[in-house]
Formats: structure tokens, C-alpha cells, sequence
């Protein structure tokens, strides 16, 4: 997932705060880098915890950051900058350079927001928290006052005005010109003062019900213990004469705690609900504004689907080729329900619990007999030798300084071409700890960019996973899906690293959502391919490889109920879709949830839950929340045509990377696919795509059978 990328600012420089890094510079391979899976071993890791040397910095390397208090410093300084940059852009006469110059204000504000954007979230500091969620909001006020400065817009229009001018620009920066105008325009710049002043103020005040949402979408709810039946209560976290209920329990074995966890955790929140009510309607108010129909026409545009049309299309015929599969696979949980529990259908809660019965029982998967061939650093060593043979690059660990990191198991790598030399890095932030987010997902601190003196501006990313710790006795073993997990958000990190075009406006994963995820997703088809998986997967005490029928039981145990989660997904979408549409809603929004629900997934809603007040998508992935099933059918195009031959293709890894990463957000999407597919994809073969992914493996079948 690529977190804090999608925050709701449109924007002349929001474009960039919104996406995430790439880049590289020609530089020799460092003494002090050591190979990358032995940075993940236990005795390795204590050496490097014991010599973080060097002089004190701050984190990332930023000097200002070694206390909260630097924030403040980096972002006046970032201001500063950014009045000095106006003054220039205005007084520049139309040319490549007025490009720059947008572009290096771009750079100076998102070099603070990124990495404060990161700090908020995952910093085990408080005081660092709340100072970097304080920068986030004063550079965020900052990017919605540029995006309505007529001023500066002015001179961008001068130079998309020169025709000359225009014609004598290289396509990227053609592109990255108009895409600055298109920021401007989604604004309001068009506007009279005071319009333009209500569409600053409504960014500001979404930005304020967006961090406000989000947090309240992971609060627990409490409950009177006595109403629990005292059997089930010890499942909960106890606090005075109370029950904490923080999720879902879908994983438990007990039908009564996942039932009275989904009712409890899902109890509607007064103040949740106004807060995505007003959000909704202030969506809607700033899309109207400065003149779409709707938020979802506005969020839409730029990408491969281009129009919500198109969305509500894919949505339809991805459901009708679904439904029958979709019910198969519900009629097969009913009676596995049966089985144990006569009494009582098959419920919401039932659906991710029963399907993992299911699996587990076709298909003998137990994740305990995988996860000791699945160590962290065998793992690390299998990506860094998929990326040699397909892109030829290495991955090394490198040394950090004192106070360059935020948690001492932190790791720094380096990302090395063959022939051009240092590409960027990477902070692996693999491990669980107090308050940490437990959610998968790639920041960018630092784009990628060609700088004024000629030497390209490395990108720097993050990638946060939940791992468990080491213990005496085994290196951090990973399941099955945290093996996946890794291969993905190292796919974003990849698209980081080698999305290096000339303006950090559009580099690496700053591009339309909707592509933003083939890359992450793409990396899911190797995780689970043998002929992968047998160069690295290797028990950790006896060196004994993962068995070629334990892996394909395991692909095909993945499609067991498959259609059914991909229908989930689906109802998600179209959910999304109509709370970005049309306004104001026909009903409320619970009563859009019910009749979502069992029209498009097919189990009952249950009465006084709000399932949509924990959607924390609706706050990244607003009106886009259909990005993982078309970007899901463009991987799987992808995969199928390009790498199920040989998924070590040097030619074509080449031809992956000048094709779909080298161009970041710097060429429409549509056009990237086109180039790696040799066609245009249309809506049914996004749906025949997703569908052939849940027919099953007729040899894996017979061997199992």
C-alpha cells in the first residue's frame, strides 16, 4: 500500500505531495555495505545496533531533525524558500526554466511534508509526532494558498500560451507543465477572490476531517464486560469494569466473539459519523466548486479509467462475472458453518473465518509448516537476487549514523545498478513495537530529481511492516503472507528507485493511483511463483528447500473462496463510488451501506453496525478505491504476457522498467500498459483478467487429488 500519498491535496505542488519518490546518481559501491540478507540475521543486527558511528544527525540525515523542535525549523526554512521561488517563477520569462522552478518549489515543501508525513505515523516519540502532524498542516495551508495564487499561475499560463515555446520542450516536460495547470485548475484558480478563498479554506478543512476520520477509524469501543457471556470475555482487553473490542477477531474460532466483536467494533460513533458526513458534502462542495459534477470526477481524472463511467462499468461486469463463483463459494461456507454450528447462516463475520477453513482443509495449508522456510533474511536475499537477474540491481546494507533513525532495528539499504551505481535508499522499518501502525506500506521522504548543478537528487523511501521479532533460538520467520506483503511494498520501493525522471513533480510513485499499485501487485505473481520461491525459500535450520507441492498447494489454496473476497472488494468500491457521487445522498450513509451490501456482496447487513466509519481507504483512496482491482488486472496482463515463461527475463525486465517504471507519473498510464502489453486493454479484458486469475491449476488438482 502507499501510505500517506494520498492526502487530500489537489494542487499545483499537491500532485507531488500526493505521490511518492525515484532516482539515482553514478556513484562507487561503498566499503561500509554489507549484503543485504545478513543485515536481517540476529547477530548482525546487534552489530549493527552497537556501531551506528559517525557524528550525530538527524533522522534521515537531516541535520534540523535531531530534536521535534527541528521541524519547526525545517519547515520555515521550506517557506522561505518557497516565497523566493514564487518571486522567481513570476518574474521568469517563459521557458524550460519556469518548469524548474515549479518544480524546486515542489521539491523544497514536499521534502518536509513526505518525511513529516511518515513522522506522524510511525515515530515512537510523541513530541515528534505532534510536531511533524503540525508541519504536515502549515505546509499543507501553504500548498492550498500557491494553488489559488493567480500569480503564479499566470506565468505557468504564459508559457503553455507560447507556442514556440512549447514546441521546443522534450515530452516529459510538456507533460509536467500541463500537469501543474491541471493542479491549478482542480483548485478553483478560474474562480473570482472569493471563491477561490472558499476552496482554500474547504482543502484545509478536508485535510482537518481527513487526519480526524482516519484516527477515529482505529479507536476501539468499549463495552459493559457484563454483557458478554464470561466465557468469551478473556478474548478482549479488560480496562476497569470494561471491554476494550480494538477489531474485528475474524481469525477466531468462536462464531459468538467474531459475532460480538463485528457488532461491537462496528457500533456507530456519533461523532465518526458527522465527521464522514461533513467530509462527504466538503468533497462534494470543493468539487462543484470549481466545476465538476461530482468528487469522483475530479478525483478521476488523469487516470486509466478516466471518468467514473468507466469505474461503474468494470465494477458491473467484474460483479456479473463473479456472481456464480461468488455463490458457490458462499454456498461451501454455509455448510462448513453447518458443520459446526446448525443454528445460524452465514453471516459478514463468518466470511473471512470459513474461507481459512476451507483453505486450510482442501489443501492441508498450515502456515506453521511454511513459516520456517521463510526466514527474513532468506527472504531479502531472494528479492536482491530476482532484481540482479531481472533488473540488475543489488540491494546492500548500509551504516547509519547516530540519530538518523527512529528505532534502533531500523535498517538502512542501498539500492546499486550494475552499470549506473547508487539508484537511492531504503529504511526498513520490518519490526513490531508499541503503537506502531499495523499496516503495510511504503512512504517517500525524498523524490527523485535531476538538480540544478547537474547531479540527480536520490530518492529516499520507507517501507513500515508488522514483522515479528527474532528469538533465541530462530531468525524473524515470516508466513506465507507476510512473504507477499514484503515482495509487494518492495515492489512500490522499486518503482521508487527507477522512476527516475527529471522532476520529482511526477517521479517514481507519484502517478495516478490506479497504476500506482501494478508494480506492488506485480511483485505478488513472483512471490508466488516456484520457480522464485525455490531460489531463496529454505528452512532455516536444515537448509532443506520448500517442497515444489507445498508451493502450489499453496497458490491454489489462495483461490479457494477467491471469488468471494474479490466480490468484498468490489462492494468496497461501488460503495466508494456512490459516496462520491451524486450529492447530497439519496439516503444516509448507513442506509447506502445496507443496500450496497446486499446488493452487490450477497450477505445481510446487520443492524446498528456502520462498517463504512472504519473504511479508513475513503481517506487515501477517496473515489478510488477501485485502483487494486484495475491495477490487479493490468499485473496480471503483465505477469501473463510478459514474465510466466520465464519470470528471470533479463530483456524483459529491461523492457518492465523502460516501459512502465522509468516514466514515474511523467506519461499517462494508459499509455505506459500499452507499451509493455503491445495493445490497449479495454474494461472486459481488465474483467477476464481478474476472472482467469480464479480458475484452477488443472495439475496442481490432479496431484491433490
Amino acid at each position: 500500500m502507499l501510505a500517506g500519498c494520498r492526502r487530500a491535496l489537489p494542487a499545483a505542488l499537491g500532485r507531488a505531495l500526493r505521490g511518492r519518490a525515484a532516482g539515482p546518481g553514478r556513484r562507487a559501491v561503498s566499503t561500509s555495505w554489507c549484503p543485504v540478507g545478513a543485515a536481517f540475521d540476529a547477530k548482525q543486527q546487534q552489530q549493527l545496533r552497537g556501531s551506528a558511528a559517525g557524528r550525530e544527525t538527524g533522522l534521515f540525515g537531516v541535520p534540523e531533525l535531531s530534536c521535534p523542535e527541528g521541524f519547526q525549523e525545517a519547515q520555515d526554512k521550506a517557506l522561505q524558500e518557497s516565497e523566493q521561488l514564487v518571486q522567481k517563477a513570476c518574474s521568469t520569462p517563459p521557458g524550460p526554466e519556469t518548469i524548474m522552478i515549479f518544480d524546486q518549489l515542489s521539491d523544497g515543501l514536499c521534502r518536509v511534508a513526505d518525511l513529516a508525513d511518515f513522522v506522524k505515523i510511525a515515530h515512537p516519540d510523541f513530541a515528534f509526532r505532534e510536531a511533524a502532524e503540525e508541519a504536515c498542516r502549515n505546509i499543507g495551508t501553504m500548498v492550498e494558498k500557491l494553488n489559488t495564487d493567480i500569480e503564479l499561475c499566470q506565468s505557468l499560463r504564459r508559457l503553455l500560451a507560447d507556442e514556440i515555446v512549447m514546441s521546443s520542450l522534450d515530452p516529459e516536460t510538456r507533460r509536467v507543465a500541463e500537469l501543474f495547470m491541471f493542479d491549478f485548475e482542480i483548485s478553483g484558480i478560474h474562480l473570482d477572490e472569493e471563491k477561490r478563498k472558499k476552496a482554500v479554506n474547504l482543502n484545509v478543512r478536508i485535510l482537518d476531517l481527513c487526519n480526524e476520520f482516519l484516527t477515529g477509524t482505529h479507536l476501539p469501543n468499549k463495552i459493559d464486560r457484563h454483557v458478554l457471556p464470561e466465557h468469551i470475555r478473556y478474548n478482549f482487553t479488560a480496562e476497569g469494569n470494561y471491554l476494550q473490542v480494538a477489531g474485528l477477531h475474524a481469525d477466531c474460532p468462536d462464531d459468538l466473539v467474531r459475532e460480538a466483536a463485528y457488532k461491537i467494533f462496528l457500533y456507530p460513533n456519533a461523532e465518526q459519523l458527522s465527521r464522514l458526513e461533513e467530509l462527504l458534502a466538503s468533497r462534494n462542495s470543493l468539487a462543484q466548486l470549481v466545476g465538476y459534477e461530482t468528487f469522483a470526477h475530479r478525483a478521476l481524472q488523469g487516470t486509466m479509467a478516466k471518468n467514473p463511467e468507466t469505474v461503474r462499468q468494470f465494477l458491473e461486469k467484474l460483479s456479473d462475472q463473479l456472481s456464480k463463483r461468488t455463490q458457490k463459494d458462499f454456498e461451501m461456507m454455509t455448510k462448513m458453518k453447518m458443520k459446526l454450528n446448525p443454528q445460524n447462516s452465514l453471516m459478514p463475520w463468518d466470511h473471512p473465518y470459513y474461507s481459512g477453513v476451507l483453505r486450510a482443509e482442501r489443501y492441508n495449508i498450515d502456515p506453521g509448516l511454511y513459516c520456517p522456510f521463510f526466514s527474513l533474511g532468506a527472504c531479502m536475499e531472494g528479492l536482491n537476487s530476482l532484481f540482479g537477474q531481472l533488473l540488475g540491481i543489488s540491494l546492500y546494507a548500509e551504516q547509519t549514523q547516530r540519530g538518523e533513525v527512529w528505532c534502533e532495528d531500523v535498517r538502512k539499504l542501498a539500492v546499486v545498478h550494475e552499470t549506473e551505481g547508487l539508484l537511492g535508499y531504503i529504511y526498513c522499518d520490518f519490526f513490531q513495537r508499541p503503537d506502531k501502525p499495523h499496516q503495510d506500506c511504503h512512504f517517500t521522504v525524498r523524490g527523485g530529481r535531476l538538480r540544478e548543478n547537474g547531479e540527480y537528487q536520490l530518492p529516499v523511501v520507507v517501507l513500515m511492516l508488522s514483522l515479528p521479532h527474532s528469538t533465541r533460538g530462530a531468525p524473524t520467520l515470516l508466513s506465507p503472507g507476510m512473504m507477499e506483503n514484503l515482495f509487494h511494498e518492495m515492489g512500490h520501493a522499486m518503482h521508487s528507485m527507477l522512476g527516475r525522471t527529471r522532476y520529482q513533480h511526477v517521479t517514481g510513485t507519484r502517478c495516478p493511483t490506479d497504476f500506482a499499485e501494478v508494480p506492488s501487485i506485480l511483485m505478488e505473481y513472483f512471490a508466488n511463483d516456484y520457480r522464485v520461491v525455490n531460489q531463496f525459500a529454505r528452512h532455516y535450520k536444515t537448509g532443506q528447500p520448500l517442497p515444489k507441492n507445498m508451493v502450489s498447494r499453496l497458490c491454489e489454496s489462495k483461490k479457494m473462496c477467491a471469488a468471494a473476497d474479490m466480490q468484498l472488494q468490489v462492494f468496497y468500491a461501488a460503495l466508494d463510488q456512490i459516496y462520491h457521487g451524486k450529492h447530497p445522498l439519496k439516503k444516509s450513509t448507513t442506509e447506502i451501506l445496507k443496500e450496497t451490501q446486499e446488493k452487490v456482496y450477497g450477505l445481510p447487513y446487520v443492524p446498528n453496525t456502520a462498517w463504512q466509519l472504519r473504511f479508513s481507504h475513503l481517506v487515501g483512496y477517496g473515489a478510488k478505491y477501485y485502483s487494486y482491482l484495475m491495477s490487479r488486472a493490468v499485473a496480471s496482463m503483465v505477469w501473463k504476457q510478459c514474465f510466466a515463461q520465464n519470470p528471470f527475463d533479463r530483456a524483459m525486465g529491461e523492457r518492465y522498467r523502460r516501459e512502465m517504471l522509468a516514466h514515474g507519473g511523467g506519461k499517462e498510464p494508459i499509455l505506459m500498459v500499452q507499451g509493455m502489453l503491445q495493445k490497449s486493454p479495454s474494461v472486459e479484458d481488465f474483467v477476464d483478467a481478474l476472472a482467469s486469475d480464479l480458475d484452477q491449476d488443472f495439475e496442481t488438482f490432479i496431484m491433490d487429488s
